[in-house]
């Protein structure tokens, strides 16, 4: 049997810690991602009798892709705006 435990900190308030053994990875990085597990303590994969933590990669996984300012395409950018202008003008 495979499941993660989510543990969260809730400041004075407490420690949670999430164990649903429905829950797939791509699940804990959604809701990661979603913002619906804050305050991660740290994230546990158990799988068997091992335990390994999983922190740094479910919450790499969860962050957003950084798009490198070469990547954009600028002149399709200017295109667009020209498009926009133009449909502007006719109105």
């Amino acid at each position: 049997m495979q499941y993660f435990v989510v543990m969260i900190d809730y400041g004075r308030r407490g420690r949670e810690a999430v164990v649903d053994p429905e829950i797939t990875r791509r699940e804990v990085v959604s809701r990661v991602a979603s913002g619906e597990y804050g305050n991660i303590c740290f994230i546990h994969e158990i799988s068997g009798s091992a335990v390994e933590d999983v922190t740094a990669d479910i919450l790499t996984q969860a962050a957003l892709p950084e798009i490198a300012p070469g990547e954009v395409d600028l002149q399709a950018a200017s295109f667009d705006h020209a498009r926009d202008l133009r449909k502007h003008e006719r109105s």
